[in-house]
Parts: C-alpha cells; sequence; structure tokens
C-alpha cells in the first residue's frame, strides 16, 4: 500500500519578527522559500495573515548570512534597553553596530515636494537649525564614535539652509575622516560662487547628488518636476571644480528600474563621480500612491538589473554583501582608468571581510590584488589622490595597502541600500543597522526606524502598548 503525506509548497527557512503591515506592531513572520522567492508570511491578531515578497534571489539571500562579521560598538550610547528593539532607540546597548555613516538633518525646508520624500521636506516648512543645535548633535555623534567615519549633512534640502557654508565648516573642525552633503542639486546648478565654497572644503568633502532617471516621466513621478538640466548642470559644475560626488538614485520598480545600467555608464563619463547608490523606495513619509505588489523594488532585483545591464562594469562575484548589515547593504568597488572599470571586490578574501580586528591586505599576501593595483600605477593623478587614499575609504571593508599616488580619484563603486519598512521589517536587520540619524535631543536612531517610528511620534504609542501588553 503506497502512501504520501501533503507536503509544503515552501522551504521553511526561519523565523524573525516583523511589523504588522496595518498597525506597525509587532509580529511573528515565518521566512520561507518558493522557487528563487523569499517570502515573510505574518499573522497579526488583529489584521489577520499577510505574505510579503522579501527577495527575488534565494542563494544570494542565503548568502549574505555567510557575511556577518561581529559588530563594532559605539564608545558611548544614549539610551537604555527597556522596551526591546525597536522601541528604545538609540543607541541602546542592545543594538549590534555602531554608526558607519550618520546623518544631520539641518533643517525640514525643501525647494520640491518630492513624492518619496521619507521626511515629507517641502516649501511649506520652514524650520531651520541653529548652528548650536547642530554642534551639538555633532559632539554627540563624536562622543559616541571618537572618530566618525562619515557624516552626511541632510535635510530637507540643506543648500538652502542660510548657514550652510558655516555648517559644512563646523564639521570640518571636528574629527569627522569624510563629510558629504546630500542634495537635489538645484542650488550647485545655479551658484557657481557656492560651489567655490564647497570645493574649498577639499579634501575629505563629497557631494550626494540626486540622479533617479534620464527620463522626464520618472523625474516628475519621483521627484514632481523634471530635473534633467538642472542634474546636468550641476554635475558639469562639480566636474568643473573637481569636487568628489557620488550619485544616488531612488529605485521604483516599472519607473525607472530600467535606467540602471545607464545610471552606471553616465556616471563613468565624470571623473568627478566616484560611483552610485541605488536605493529601492523606502515606504515611508510621503510616499503617494505606493503599492507593495508594483511599485516595490528589491536590493535583489537591483543587483540583478546592475548585472543584466551593465555587466561590463560590475558582475555577481564583484557585488558582495556588505558585512556589518548583509541583509541591507550590497556593495561593488572598483579601480578606474575614464570609463573602464577594474573590480576588486571579488579579490577580499571572505577571511579578510569578516576579521574582528581592523585589518590591512598586504601586496604580497594577495599577489592577485596587488597586481591589479599596481597595473594601475600609471593612472595615479596629484592632488586630492595623495591627501585622500584609497585604503582609507572603503567602508567597512578591510584597509588595502595601495601606493601612495593611487588616490581616491581612481575609485568607482556601487552599493545598493535597502531600507526596512513595515514590508520587509526584520528585528535582526534592524538590530544591524550602521546608516543612523542623530537627532536634536542627542539620540542616535537607525535610519529605518526613525523614519518608522520616531519621526512621527508613533513610537510613544507603540511603546504605551507594549507597555500594556497590547
Amino acid at each position: 500500500m503506497s502512501f504520501a503525506r501533503p507536503s509544503r509548497d515552501y522551504s521553511f527557512y526561519g523565523q524573525t519578527l516583523s511589523l504588522c503591515e496595518t498597525c506597525l506592531k509587532l509580529v511573528q513572520a515565518k521566512i520561507v522559500i518558493e522557487g528563487e522567492n523569499v517570502f515573510y508570511l505574518k499573522r497579526c491578531p488583529e489584521h489577520g495573515a499577510q505574505k510579503t515578497l522579501i527577495s527575488t534571489d534565494a542563494a544570494y539571500f542565503k548568502s549574505t548570512k555567510e557575511f556577518i562579521k561581529p559588530g563594532d560598538l559605539p564608545l558611548k550610547h544614549q539610551s537604555r534597553t527597556h522596551y526591546g528593539c525597536p522601541y528604545d532607540c538609540g543607541l541602546c546597548p542592545d543594538h549590534e553596530q555602531h554608526s558607519c555613516l550618520a546623518l544631520i538633518e539641518v533643517n525640514d525646508e525643501c525647494n520640491l515636494t518630492c513624492p518619496v520624500c521619507f521626511a515629507e521636506s517641502s516649501p511649506q516648512r520652514t524650520r531651520n537649525r541653529s548652528l548650536a543645535e547642530i554642534d551639538a548633535m555633532l559632539e554627540t555623534l563624536v562622543a559616541s564614535e571618537g572618530f566618525p567615519d562619515l557624516v552626511q549633512i541632510s535635510g530637507g534640502e540643506p543648500t538652502i539652509h542660510p548657514e550652510i557654508v558655516d555648517i559644512l565648516k563646523l564639521c570640518k573642525t571636528k574629527p569627522i575622516r569624510h563629510i558629504m552633503l546630500n542634495t537635489n542639486g538645484i542650488r550647485i546648478a545655479t551658484d557657481k560662487a557656492f560651489v567655490a565654497e564647497l570645493a574649498a572644503l577639499k579634501p575629505g568633502f563629497e557631494v550626494y547628488l540626486q540622479f533617479d532617471s534620464m527620463q522626464r516621466a520618472a523625474l516628475e513621478n519621483i521627484r514632481g518636476a523634471d530635473l534633467r538640466r538642472v542634474r546636468e548642470q550641476a554635475l558639469a559644475n562639480l566636474e568643473e571644480a573637481g569636487i568628489s560626488t557620488t550619485l544616488v538614485c531612488v529605485v521604483k520598480k516599472g519607473v525607472n528600474d530600467g535606467e540602471i545600467g545607464e545610471i552606471v555608464r553616465r556616471a563613468l563619463t565624470y571623473k568627478c563621480v566616484r560611483g552610485v547608490t541605488f536605493q529601492p523606495v523606502q515606504d515611508a513619509g510621503r510616499n503617494e500612491g505606493f503599492d507593495k505588489n508594483t511599485d516595490r523594488m528589491l536590493l535583489t532585483d537591483i543587483r540583478r538589473s546592475i548585472m543584466t545591464q551593465a555587466g561590463e562594469v560590475f558582475g555577481a562575484e564583484d557585488i558582495i554583501p556588505l558585512p556589518c548589515n548583509p541583509d541591507s547593504i550590497a556593495i561593488a568597488y572598483g579601480l578606474r582608468d575614464g570609463t573602464k572599470v577594474t573590480p576588486i571586490t571579488q579579490l577580499i578574501p571572505k577571511a579578510e571581510l569578516l576579521a574582528v580586528a581592523p585589518n590591512t591586505i598586504s601586496f604580497e599576501k594577495y599577489p592577485a590584488l596587488r597586481d591589479r593595483l599596481f597595473d594601475l600605477l600609471s593612472l595615479a593623478s596629484s592632488g586630492e589622490a595623495t591627501k585622500t587614499r584609497l585604503g582609507e575609504l572603503l567602508c567597512c571593508l578591510p584597509q588595502i595597502e595601495v601606493p601612495d599616488d593611487l588616490g581616491y580619484d581612481k575609485v568607482f563603486r556601487i552599493v545598493i541600500v535597502q531600507f526596512l519598512d513595515k514590508y520587509n521589517f526584520c528585528v535582526a536587520t534592524v538590530k544591524r543597522s550602521c546608516i543612523h540619524f542623530v537627532t536634536p535631543e542627542r539620540k542616535i536612531i537607525p535610519f529605518d526606524t526613525y523614519n518608522l517610528f520616531y519621526r512621527s511620534g508613533l513610537d510613544k504609542k507603540l511603546r504605551s502598548a507594549a507597555h500594556a501588553g497590547t
């Protein structure tokens, strides 16, 4: 007599705590794999079952767990652990990672009203923070980090703050290794005197420039305005001034995901551009008409698009999980010669990536990496290259022993940053978050939880509910 038991139509991979997509309370979530896709299966006592796609590449999803390394701790915490993650931000002693990148929002005002703005900035919100407030926020970060790796001055639109140059100069007085200015590029495109003031901040200064699309319809969908000429003029001015620039592209499915390869190639036509950061839309703040089933791009979708649309630049082996937060960040590094990129990420051994102590990769130990670097010695230039060494700027990766004259102007990187929202929230992942907001209340709060809970004050309501056991 034959007998066959029924089986599930998925593989149960694990379990985590996620969020109900209606009430945002913590709920249990099964992690299941169906073919190449990975889903969360959630159940809220009040709002029932929910199924959400979190990855379209099961093999890559599994591989991220192999890149988890011990986290670097902050020198000082700003809160205590009481209610449990994510209600004790921050940083509380239960958080697993320091601030690799810290954001300081200097204003709420913006000269755009972007439909996807997680901060809900607009021309109607006119608050500008004072230099004294910003100094206190920076001092909070320095107390936590000692020597902060990277600070992004953000907003709102920070370039319209009346004291923005003074703010950046203030940052330069702190022991911060690298400073970025987040901007939509409007002032940079129209004010050459301002660009000259920014150029005076070199080295250790960079512009983080919105560059979502080269198509009018896509820009109007994402930014609410046709900004093609603005972006091109901003890049022309940055190129002329020799200011290091990273392009940041917010990706929305069916809107600009077909341009990923073209944006990478366009970036390589500018000497000043050090790379492109791709961010799938985070469903937080002002995110008009967003549908999780039609509009969500995932990290794995973007990674695949880079391989299929710009595979001549970076392939699958080059785009690896970043060990400090491998679930949320993927990175590829290369050295550039004009529009040609020589990938190096794949040459960094995993053992070195996962080393506990800060380490330096030597030429003699890894000859393939040595040979690639020395092949590029003839491309080295003077100026910022000799002052800002490539080996000091591979964020969260081992320092690479490089010749003094092979510098940051020869780097090209691709970063994919997938922030958590109510759909893909995972307590384990948010505990490893290394991108944090510094608040005027002298708190340091992960990007994900700040936009989901703390920016709106929802955290207070959820803490009250958690305390009441409801």
